[in-house]
């Protein structure tokens, strides 16, 4: 039997069809398989396992802990396999992966885990701020008595006691001014004088006619 022209060529645009779906198919699942990052984080490491990248690009992958670089930016092609030591720690870390994708944003990845405490390590609690006590007991000086200051009103003095009065049988009192007997008493005072002057001059005139 003998197959048309017509029919022929129907069923070869369907096989060209079929072909160009399964291509398709196979085009759209391959990037769907690639760019696989895979890492794990222990206690004391962190293991890092990028496969399926773009090799004609050019790919960096940058780990960090607690904020501070455990492995500092490098470059890599197809695949990334490394293992890194974590420093010794007596809390949880957070570590951060991060991976740009030379071929696209949409293949990059930036994505944080949590390092435990290794088994033997306890935490260790966050000390609790204590109040300081002061180091002595302040010694307070006594102070000294004041004195009393002086009162500023003057105390008034005890009266001085009243002259006695002049008893009215007592004798009167010598009179100070001049009387009538002064010119007596000088004038014998005088005569008295001149006796002693005389007796002296004779007794000298004596002596010298004894000699």
């Amino acid at each position: 039997m003998t197959i048309p022209r017509r029919s022929r060529r129907a069923a070869g645009t369907l096989a060209a069809a079929a072909i160009a779906g399964l291509t398709g198919v196979v085009l759209t699942a391959g990037p769907a398989a690639a760019h696989t990052p895979t890492w794990d984080v222990t206690c004391n490491e962190v293991s890092l396992h990028l496969t399926a990248y773009n090799s004609g690009v050019t790919n960096q992958v940058t780990v960090t802990v607690d904020g501070k670089d455990l492995l500092p930016t490098e470059t890599f092609g197809k695949s990334f396999d490394k293992k890194l030591a974590l420093p010794d720690h007596d809390k949880e870390l957070t570590v951060r992966l991060v991976v740009k994708a030379g071929d696209g944003d949409q293949y990059s990845r930036d994505e944080t885990k949590q390092a435990p405490v290794c088994e033997g390590r306890t935490p260790t609690p966050t000390p609790t701020p204590s109040e300081t006590k002061p180091s002595g007991t302040p010694t307070t000086a006594t102070p000294s008595p004041e004195k009393p200051a002086p009162s500023e009103t003057p105390s008034e003095s005890s009266p001085a006691p009243a002259a006695p009065a002049p008893s009215p049988s007592s004798p009167d009192l010598a009179e100070t001014g001049s009387s009538s007997a002064t010119p007596i008493i000088a004038g014998a005072a005088v005569v008295v004088l001149l006796a002693g002057g005389g007796i002296m001059w004779s007794v000298r005139k004596r002596r010298t006619a004894q000699q």
